[in-house]
C-alpha cells in the first residue's frame, strides 16, 4: 500500500531537560507552547504517527470471504474481506496481544478460531472464536494456552481444535480445545529441545505437530521436528523426514485427502517440501526448493500451491516438479493463500488481496485500506534521518516523512527495516528476515530494492552505522537459527561486501556496532545459558580480523544493548540498564553505573553535537561528556516500539525517536554542566 498523508498542525512542546513529558503533555497539546523553565533547553516537535497502515499476519478464505488477522496494531482485530464486492464487510476486535498469526475454521464453516501473539503473559485468553453467522457480534475469548503465543491452529473433522506456539525459555506443547466442554488441555511436549512450534494439522485419528528453533537456534536447540500424536492412545511418535532434519523448523502442514504435505524454513540449506502417505508415514517424497521458506500450502487436485520469500509456486505431486505461478508485480511477504474454483487468492503483507486466475494468468489487486480496512498507527522498527527526510520502519513498509511539507509516503520493503542509515540522501537498511541490505534513493523515485544479499542464516540485522574512514556501512547481525551472529560490511562506492561470521564467538550475536578511526567496535550479546554475556571486540572491517577484546565487568550481568563513540570513549548500555564507558586508548572499562530506572530493557544510543544520547522504552536521556552522569531529556516518552527503541540524529544534531505511536523531533541544547 502506498499513500501520502499530510500532518495537520505540528504540535510544539517546550520543556526543561528534566521535566516529565507525561505531566507536561496534556495542557501543551492544546495550547501554545510555553517555556516552563528560566533556561529551556529542550524543544519537542510532534511529527504525527510514525507509520500508518493496515498490517497483517494471517489470512484464511471461507466461502467467498477472506478473513485477515492484524499485525502489530492496537487493538488486534480480524477483518472480513468479501471477494465478490472486494470490500471489507465486517470486523471483530480481540483487544489483547499485538498480532494474529493463527486462523482456522471448523468443518461447518460457522466458527472462525484465532490465536494471538503477545509480548508478555497478560493472563487473558489467547484463543478466540468468532461466529461467522452473526458477524456483528464480537469474537469471544474461549481459552488460554500456557504457551503464551499461538502460532498455528487446526480443527479436526469432529470440531476439536488444536493449537501450537511457544513462550521464550520453554519447550512448546500441543494444546487441545474441546468445544463440547469448553476446556483447554495440555497434551504434552513432544520435542523438549525445540524452542517454538509453528505448524499443526489434524485428522480423525492423528494430530501432526511441527516444531523447531527458528527464533532461538544454537545452544543445543533442536532443528525441524515432526511428531504424530495418536488421539486415542495419547502418544507422540517422531515422523520427521530425515531430509528435513537439518532445517531449523517445520513451517507448515496441511492434510490433503490421504496425504500430508509438510514444509520447512531453510537456513544453511534451502527450504523443503514433502508429501507423506497418511497410511504409511515412512512413505514420502521430499523436494528441495529455491526459497528460504515454504508456507501457505493449498491444493487443487494433484497440484500444491505454496508461497516462498520470492513469490508463488506450484508443485505437482505426480511429477514432483516445481513451477512459478505468474504474477505481474511484487507480492511481497505472503500471509494467506487459498485456491477456490481455479483462482488463487493471495493476501500480501503489503496490505492487499490479489486474485490470480490460473487459466488466464490475469490478476486483480485490491488495496485493503481503500477497501475499508482501518489504516492506523503501527508499532515501529528502525529510524533514520537527514535534513530532508525521516524514515520509520514497520512491517513490510517504511514511512518517509518529508520535513519540508509534512507529507508522509509509505514505501514497500519486505520484512522489517530493523535499522538504517542515510548517506548523501540515500537510505540504507538492514532488512529482516534474511533480506540482507536494501536501499532507496528519493531523487530516483520508485520503491526500495535489495542492495546486497548475505548468508540467509544471518537473518536478523540489528544495528547499522557508517565508517567514514573506510567508507563502509557496518551492520551487526543475529542468526536466529544457528546461534551467534556476524558483522556485515558494504561499500556504497564500490559495491564490495563481506560477512564475518561469529566475530565475537559462537554464542554471542552482534547487538551493537560503533566506529572510530576506521575500527569497528562490536557489542556482543549472549541469549544462551553458556559463555560470556557481553564481550566487546575491536575489529578491522577491511582486513576482517580482530584487534583486541575485553569482557564487561561481572557487575554488568547481561549482554550489550547499544553503543556510541564520543572522542576516545566508547559508551555502552546493557540489556538491563547497566552503563559502561571504555577508554579506547588504554582499552579498559573506566566507568560503570546502574541506570535500570531509566533503561529497564533494550536501548539505543547516538552521538549528537558532542553529546551521547540514549533512549529506552520509557525515557530519552543524555550523558555528561566529562562526568558521564546521566540526566533525563524527556521522561515518559514511552515509544510504541515492536523490537526495541531507536534514536537517530540528522546533520544539524536534531534527534528523532518515538513518543507513543508518534514520531517526534527533539532539539536538545544542554546547559553547561548538565
Amino acid at each position: 500500500m502506498q499513500h501520502s498523508r499530510s500532518v495537520g498542525r505540528r504540535q510544539l512542546l517546550m520543556t526543561g531537560g528534566a521535566l516529565g513529558l507525561a505531566a507536561a503533555a496534556a495542557p501543551l497539546l492544546t495550547a501554545p507552547a510555553q517555556a516552563t523553565s528560566p533556561r529551556p533547553c529542550t524543544r519537542i516537535t510532534d511529527l504525527g504517527p510514525g507509520i500508518e497502515q493496515f498490517a497483517l499476519m494471517s489470512a484464511l478464505q471461507v466461502g467467498d470471504t477472506v478473513y485477515i488477522g492484524s499485525r502489530n496494531l492496537e487493538p488486534t482485530r480480524v477483518l472480513a474481506f468479501h471477494l465478490p464486492t472486494r470490500k471489507v464487510v465486517s470486523q471483530t476486535v480481540l483487544g489483547t496481544g499485538h498480532s494474529i498469526q493463527a486462523l482456522a475454521v471448523d468443518p461447518t464453516g460457522r466458527y472462525l478460531y484465532a490465536g494471538i501473539l503477545t509480548k508478555g503473559d497478560e493472563g487473558k485468553p489467547n484463543l478466540f472464536r468468532w461466529d461467522l453467522t452473526t458477524p456483528r457480534n464480537p469474537a469471544v475469548g474461549i481459552g488460554r494456552t500456557e504457551d503464551r503465543d499461538i502460532r498455528d491452529l487446526a480443527v479436526a473433522p469432529d470440531g476439536t481444535v488444536y493449537a501450537v506456539g511457544g513462550i521464550p525459555g520453554k519447550a512448546p506443547a500441543l494444546w487441545m480445545y474441546d468445544p463440547g466442554t469448553g476446556k483447554v488441555t495440555k497434551l504434552g511436549v513432544p520435542d523438549p529441545k525445540a524452542t517454538l512450534a509453528r505448524a499443526v494439522a489434524a485428522t480423525d485419528t492423528t494430530v501432526f505437530f511441527g516444531a523447531g528453533s527458528v527464533l532461538a537456534g544454537g545452544d543445543g536447540a533442536s532443528k525441524a521436528s515432526l511428531y504424530a500424536y495418536d488421539r486415542a492412545a495419547g502418544t507422540f511418535t517422531d515422523v520427521t523426514p530425515a531430509e528435513m532434519e537439518k532445517d531449523p523448523s517445520l513451517r507448515d502442514l496441511v492434510v490433503l485427502g490421504d496425504r500430508l504435505v509438510v514444509s520447512t524454513s531453510g537456513s544453511t540449506e534451502p527450504a523443503k517440501l514433502a508429501v507423506m502417505d497418511l497410511a504409511d508415514l515412512s512413505s514420502y517424497s521430499v523436494t528441495t526448493t529455491t526459497g528460504k521458506v515454504v508456507k501457505n500450502l493449498t491444493a487443487n487436485g494433484d497440484t500444491v500451491h505454496f508461497a516462498t520469500d520470492t513469490g508463488l509456486y506450484s508443485y505437482s505431486t505426480a511429477t514432483q516438479a516445481i513451477s512459478p505461478v505468474v504474477f505481474d508485480g511484487d507480492l511481497g511477504e505472503i500471509w494467506g493463500l487459498d485456491h477456490v474454483g481455479g483462482t488463487l487468492t493471495v493476501v500480501s503483507g503489503y496490505g492487499f488481496v490479489g486474485e490470480i486466475d490460473l487459466a488466464t494468468g490475469r490478476s486483480v489487486v485490491t488495496d485493503l485500506g481503500q477497501a475499508g480496512a482501518p489504516v492506523v498507527p503501527q508499532t515501529t522498527m528502525g529510524i533514520a534521518a537527514d535534513h530532508r527526510y525521516v524514515y520509520v520502519g514497520g512491517n513490510n513498509g517504511i514511512a518517509r516523512h518529508d520535513l519540508r511539507n509534512g507529507t508522509v509516503l509509505n514505501l514497500r520493503a519486505p520484512g522489517e527495516a530493523k535499522d538504517a542509515e542515510v548517506l548523501d540522501g540515500v537510505l540504507y537498511t538492514g532488512q529482516y528476515s534474511s533480506q540482507g541490505m536494501w536501499t532507496y534513493d528519493p531523487t530516483k523515485g520508485g520503491q526500495p530494492h535489495q542492495l546486497a544479499a548475505f548468508p540467509s542464516e544471518q537473518n536478523r540485522p540489528l544495528d547499522v552505522c557508517y565508517d567514514a574512514v573506510n567508507e563502509l556501512l557496518l551492520v551487526g547481525v543475529q542468526s536466529d537459527t544457528e546461534g551467534g551472529g556476524s558483522l556485515w560490511t558494504y561499500a556504497p562506492g564500490t559495491g564490495k561486501k563481506a560477512a564475518y561470521i561469529n566475530p565475537v564467538d559462537g554464542n554471542q550475536l552482534v547487538r551493537a556496532v560503533a566506529t572510530r578511526d576506521g575500527v569497528a567496535y562490536l557489542g556482543g550479546d549472549n541469549p544462551t545459558t553458556q559463555g560470556p554475556r557481553g564481550t566487546l571486540v575491536a575489529f578491522d572491517p577491511v582486513a576482517g580480523r580482530e584487534l583486541w577484546r575485553i569482557d564487561l565487568p561481572a557487575a554488568l550481568t547481561t549482554g550489550t544493548a547499544a553503543m556510541a563513540v564520543r572522542g576516545r570513549h566508547l559508551y555502552g548500555l546493557t540489556r538491563k540498564g547497566g552503563f559502561f564507558v571504555v577508554d579506547l586508548t588504554i582499552r579498559r572499562v573506566i566507568h560503570i553505573a546502574d541506570h535500570r530506572a531509566l533503561c529497564p530493557g533494550f536501548a539505543a544510543m547516538v552521538t549528537s553535537r558532542g553529546v551521547v544520547y540514549g533512549v529506552s522504552d520509557t525515557t530519552l536521556f543524555r550523558f555528561d561528556p566529562r562526568t558521564f552522569a546521566v540526566s533525563t531529556v524527556v521522561a515518559g516518552i514511552n515509544g510504541a516500539w515492536y523490537s526495541g527503541p531507536h534514536v537517530a540524529a540528522d546533520h544539524r544534531g536534531r534527534l528523532y525517536t518515538m513518543r507513543g505511536h508518534n514520531l517526534v523531533r527533539v532539539e536538545d541544547r544542554p546547559v553547561s554542566g548538565s
